[in-house]
């Protein structure tokens, strides 16, 4: 599968490598930093496609003198990611994982990759030792309507994913990589990134998420999705 990020087939599928949603996505990371009154100064990405979040990022007042550095394996992704480079953001065309004498980070951003990985559990366990605390956002594909309809199973083909989680299997999935929960919480992906992908079938699905979240997040995350999960661990 990871021809797909090599050959170019990837950023023709999605045409924006989902840089749109970049800006919802950091203003997640920074909220889970701040809540947890992180202060670092050299934050990593694993696959940071064309780079626009740590883009963002390095815009947050709190993140001021931070040096970013972005890893992708993709060559088409890395080339429109160095436009956005400047003194505090680098980007690179390598597998960070791969490298015996790699820096080491005090925060790594592993952002909606995992469902993309072969083997997901090693690959969790190289990240251990690549920074002091790991940040993970992971797509919760498996709820009751997806099962129901079976349309979790179209984003294996159209987008890469190999692996669907609901919450608490990837909670389960990083423990036993060896990582230590500190935080976690939901993130509402259908309503922030609804100005980004509109649509009426999204915005019908919205109303009894709405309601439904009023009462209970998890519920409505177990049974109608739209949700992801943002984790930072040690």
């Amino acid at each position: 599968m990871d021809t797909i990020y090599v050959t170019g087939k990837y950023l023709k599928t999605t045409q924006t490598w989902h840089a749109e949603d970049s800006p919802w996505k950091a203003d997640q990371i920074i909220r889970i930093i701040g809540d947890n009154h992180l202060h670092p100064r050299a934050i990593a990405e694993i696959g940071c496609g064309v780079g626009a979040i740590l883009d963002e990022l390095s815009k947050k007042e709190y993140l001021r003198g931070v040096q970013f550095s972005g890893y992708d394996i993709s060559p088409q992704a890395i080339e429109l990611a160095r436009h956005r480079e400047n003194a505090s953001v680098r980007f690179f065309h390598e597998d960070l994982l791969l490298q015996t004498n790699a820096k080491y980070f005090d925060v790594l951003l592993v952002i909606d990759v995992l469902e993309h990985i072969s083997d997901y559990i090693g690959f969790l366990e190289k990240c251990k030792a690549r920074a002091d605390y790991k940040i993970f956002h992971i797509p919760l594909e498996i709820h009751v309507s997806s099962v129901l309809r079976n349309v979790f199973i179209d984003s294996r083909y159209t987008l890469g994913h190999l692996h669907y989680f609901t919450a608490d299997s990837a909670i389960a999935t990083l423990k036993d990589a060896g990582h230590e929960i500190v935080d976690c919480f939901y993130t509402n992906r259908a309503f922030g990134t609804f100005k980004q992908h509109p649509s009426i079938k999204t915005a019908v699905a919205n109303v009894p998420r709405w309601l439904c979240s009023k009462f209970s997040v998890l519920f409505t995350a177990r049974v109608l999705g739209g949700y992801s999960l943002l984790v930072l661990a040690k």
